[in-house]
C-alpha cells in the first residue's frame, strides 16, 4: 500500500477526482501536440527541400531521448515529486516546438525536435502521470486510473491532429507549432495537482533503495519479457503516427484524410484504453497483452492487403485505435504488482525506453527505407511480425509480487 495512504494523510483540496481530471488533462495536452507531429512531415520537408529521412531521423531521435529519458524523470519524480518534473518537462517541450518553427538546417532540426522536445516529452509525458497516480490513488481507483490518463492521452490525439490540419490551413504550420507550444504551457498549473511526497516523507514501508529496485526489476524474468514486448508497441505506433498522413497522400487520398485517421485512432483509443483498464482486473495482464499484440498484427495485415480508399483508412484508424495505447493500464499493472508502487514511475519509465527504442526504429526506418526504395512495405512487414513475437513473449509472464527476504536501507 503506498505510504501516504497507510500513514493517513491527507491531500486537502486534491481528492481522487481531482487528481484523476487534472492528470488526464496533462496526458492530452502533453501527448496531443506529439501525436500530431506527422502532420508536419510533409510541409517541413518540402518548405526546406529535404527528403522524409530528414525529418524522420529528427522524430527518431525524440523518440529515443524521450525514452531514454523517462527512467531517470521517472527517478526524480519518485524522488521529489512529479510537480517538479513536469513543470520543467512541459518547459522543455514548448522551447522545443517553438524552436523547431524556426530551424532551417537537419543539424538545428535535430536538436530542437530531436533532443529538446524529446527531453522535454520525458518530463511531461503520461508515463509521470501515470506513476503519480499510482501513488496517489485509492486501490480501487487504480487500475482505472492508468487506463482513464491513457485514454485522455488519445483524447489528445483525437483533438489535436485534425487541429494541425486546420491550424495549418490557415496560419501555417511553422505558426501552427507555436500555438502547440503555448497550449503545453498549461501543464504547470495542472501539475501541482499532482504532488507526491518526498522519499523522506514516505515513511518506512517505503525504504528500498533506487539501485536495489533497479536491480531487482533487471533481475526478473518476468519484467525482462514484459520490456521486450513493449518494444514492438513503439514501433508499430510511432511508425504509424509519423508516416501514414503520407503513405496514405502517396497511395492518392487527401491529405486530410491522414489527418482524420489520426484523429479516430484517438477517438477510439479512448474506448480501448477505458476497456483495457478495467479488464486488467478482471483477466490475466499477460493474456490481455497478448491479445493486444496479436490482433494488431492480424489488423495491419488486412490493411496493407487490402484498397487504399477513405473508408479503409478511417476503419483502420477505429479498430487500431481500440488496441493504440491499450497496453499501457496492463504494463502499468504488472509493474506495480510485481514491484509495489514505490519506484513505480522509473521502472515504468525503464520499461517505456524499450517501447520508445522501438518507436526510433519505425520512425527511422520508415524514412530510411522510403527514400530509398519508394515504398514503406517492408516496415509494414516488420511491423506484423514484430506484434507476432510479442505476443508470444508476454504468455510466459508470472503475474505475482516479487519476494523481498528482508527490508533495503535507502
Amino acid at each position: 500500500m503506498d505510504a501516504a495512504r497507510q500513514h493517513g494523510r491527507s491531500f486537502g483540496w486534491r481528492t481522487p477526482a481531482v487528481i484523476l481530471a487534472c492528470g488526464c488533462l496533462i496526458g492530452a495536452l502533453g501527448f496531443g501536440p506529439r501525436s500530431a507531429l506527422g502532420m508536419f512531415l510533409t510541409p517541413i520537408s518540402s518548405t526546406h527541400d529535404w527528403g522524409r529521412d530528414v525529418v524522420a531521423l529528427a522524430v527518431a531521435i525524440q523518440m529515443l531521448l524521450w525514452g531514454a529519458g523517462q527512467p531517470f524523470a521517472g527517478a526524480i519524480a519518485d524522488r521529489f515529486g512529479a510537480t517538479r518534473v513536469l513543470t520543467v518537462g512541459s518547459m522543455l517541450y514548448a522551447a522545443g516546438l517553438v524552436l523547431t518553427a524556426y530551424s532551417t538546417t537537419p543539424a538545428m532540426l535535430q536538436l530542437t525536435a530531436g533532443v529538446l522536445t524529446g527531453l522535454g516529452l520525458a518530463g511531461s509525458s503520461f508515463t509521470v502521470v501515470l506513476g503519480a497516480f499510482g501513488k496517489l490513488m485509492p486501490d480501487r481507483w487504480r487500475s482505472f486510473s492508468f487506463g482513464a490518463g491513457t485514454a485522455a492521452g488519445s483524447f489528445g490525439q483525437f483533438l489535436f491532429s485534425p487541429l494541425a490540419f486546420g491550424l495549418m490551413e490557415r496560419f501555417g504550420w511553422q505558426h501552427t507549432l507555436v500555438m502547440f507550444a503555448a497550449v503545453v504551457l498549461f501543464i504547470m498549473p495542472l501539475a501541482q495537482a499532482l504532488a507526491t511526497p518526498r522519499i523522506e516523507q514516505a515513511g518506512p514501508v517505503s525504504h528500498q533503495s533506487l539501485t536495489h529496485a533497479l536491480g531487482e526489476a533487471l533481475s526478473h524474468r518476468s519484467y525482462l519479457l514484459l520490456v521486450l514486448g513493449y518494444f514492438t508497441c513503439g514501433f508499430q505506433l510511432f511508425f504509424i503516427t509519423v508516416h501514414l498522413p503520407a503513405y496514405l497522400v502517396d497511395r492518392g487520398l487527401p491529405v486530410e484524410i491522414g489527418g482524420w485517421t489520426i484523429g479516430v485512432i484517438g477517438l477510439f483509443n479512448i474506448v480501448g484504453s477505458l476497456t483495457s483498464g478495467w479488464l486488467s482486473d478482471r483477466m490475466p495482464k499477460r493474456y490481455l497483452l497478448a491479445l493486444i499484440y496479436l490482433a494488431r498484427s492480424l489488423l495491419v495485415l488486412a490493411f496493407v492487403t487490402l484498397p487504399t480508399s477513405p473508408a479503409t483508412a478511417l476503419g483502420f484508424g477505429a479498430v487500431l485505435g481500440l488496441l493504440w495505447l491499450s497496453t499501457i493500464p496492463p504494463t502499468n499493472g504488472l509493474v506495480a504488482l510485481m514491484f509495489g508502487t514505490r519506484w513505480l514511475t522509473m521502472l515504468a519509465g525503464l520499461a517505456f525506453f524499450s517501447h520508445q527504442v522501438g518507436g526510433f526504429l519505425g520512425v527511422w526506418l520508415g524514412g530510411f527505407i522510403y527514400e530509398r526504395t519508394g515504398s514503406y512495405d517492408l516496415i509494414w512487414w516488420l511491423s506484423i511480425l514484430f506484434g507476432l513475437l510479442s505476443a508470444l513473449i508476454n504468455v510466459p509472464i508470472v503475474e505475482k509480487p516479487v519476494l523481498r527476504t528482508a527490508p533495503h536501507p535507502a
